[in-house]
């Protein structure tokens, strides 16, 4: 997608390859390695750690200003035969054929089209529970580093290190960058399944003293990355970093089923939502819900694998027996086991857009079949055939 767009070296300047996540014991020795090196050989392309700011700025500029309004917190919205229509908390209201949401986990487009279809008895069950989590955590990025005070910064590719101590139900985890800084997460583990709607979530749990507190419990973590192998704490990657770059989240562990209604989608993937867009003769209601379908249909699957080999993954880091037996299994797996059964269910999703030059893929693993790129393309021949003398 990034080549297509023509923005793939910029990007790649601005990251740090990285290959593989070390899951290290309290004395920071290595206890298992997982290592991503085959996936990019599926992929033919390297993955890069990114400093998300450094990510925004590089996606802003492909951008004219003009087409992106700041400070904008939409309430409500309607929808009617000529489309739709949102209305933001500073009195404003904004017309369009159709409405994306792409505003995180506690949407507002899916909080109103949730209470939309909750009042037509079309909202599904599944979809009305609260958002669940299991754990939380402690994140943040320092400030811009000397290499020569924290030495791991110097090499060449992101160290990805996640420490499995035994201080009570935590596991760390830091994470270099191309521009000097360390991020950094604290993730706590619950022993309870809890939600937003539960006893757990109270304000005095999130503010500005709690994140202080939390960031007091962890201080005394060790951490890799130290100068003449002097270990770091947390604290001296605490210390250095500005207060409005920590914060406190939980971690939800959730996929929707719903995937929008008449001129509304939530989003998996925006790749495939650009092609079946491409794909409309109209914009009725009926079309645009057709659609919304069959976007939905085509990305739901693949969202719900990343969503089983996401917690698959973030399991290896777990405190609980179960994640315990689960490392050492993963520690005694064969390597084509972890190549054929995780890599390959994380690699074969690599959509492209049928408007932009397409990018030859020469990746060993064929790409998962793409019903929107295919259909669209085939309407962009059928177009340029009808405007031939």
């Amino acid at each position: 997608m990034l080549n297509q767009l023509g923005i793939y070296e910029e990007f790649q300047a601005i990251g740090k390859m990285g290959v593989n996540v070390k899951l290290l014991n309290e004395d920071l020795t290595t206890q298992i390695l997982v290592d991503f090196a085959e996936r990019q050989k599926m992929c033919a392309s390297e993955e890069y750690i990114v400093a998300r700011p450094d990510l925004y700025d590089l996606l802003l500029r492909q951008i004219p200003k003009e087409n992106i309004l700041m400070n904008k917190k939409m309430v409500s919205f309607h929808q009617d035969a000529r489309g739709v229509t949102i209305h933001c908390a500073d009195g404003t209201s904004y017309g369009g054929d159709i409405l994306v949401g792409a505003d995180g986990t506690y949407s507002s487009v899916r909080e109103n089209l949730y209470r939309d279809l909750k009042a037509k008895g079309k909202l599904p069950k599944s979809d009305a529970t609260p958002l669940p989590f299991r754990s939380i955590c402690l994140v943040g990025q320092t400030e811009v580093l000397d290499p020569e005070e924290f030495p791991q910064l110097k090499l060449p590719q992101a160290e990805f290190n996640s420490v499995l101590g035994n201080q009570k139900n935590y596991t760390r985890v830091t994470i270099t960058t191309k521009r000097n800084t360390i991020c950094w997460v604290n993730i706590l583990f619950l022993n309870m399944k809890t939600s937003k709607a539960g006893e757990f979530f109270r304000n005095s749990n999130w503010g500005p003293k709690a994140v202080e507190a939390m960031c007091e419990e962890v201080r005394d973590f060790t951490v890799p990355g130290g100068k003449d192998g002097k270990m770091l704490t947390m604290g001296d990657l605490i210390d250095r970093t500005p207060k409005d770059a920590i914060s406190k989240v939980m971690l939800e562990e959730k996929l929707n089923p719903s995937g929008g209604a008449g001129a509304l989608s939530a989003v998996h993937d925006a790749v495939a939502l650009a092609n079946w867009l491409c794909s409309l003769q109209s914009t009725s209601l009926r079309t645009l819900a057709r659609v919304f379908k069959e976007y939905h249909a085509e990305r739901h699957p693949v969202a719900k694998q990343n969503f089983r080999t996401g917690r698959m993954l973030f399991a290896l880091g777990g405190k609980t027996f179960l994640a315990k037996l689960f490392r050492a299994i993963f520690k005694r797996l064969p390597k084509w086991v972890w190549n054929r059964f995780f890599l390959v269910a994380m690699s074969r999703a690599r959509p492209q857009v049928s408007f932009l030059p397409l990018v030859k893929d020469t990746g060993s693993l064929p790409p998962l079949y793409q019903p929107s790129l295919y259909k669209t393309l085939a309407l962009h021949q059928v177009g340029r055939l009808a405007k031939k003398p």
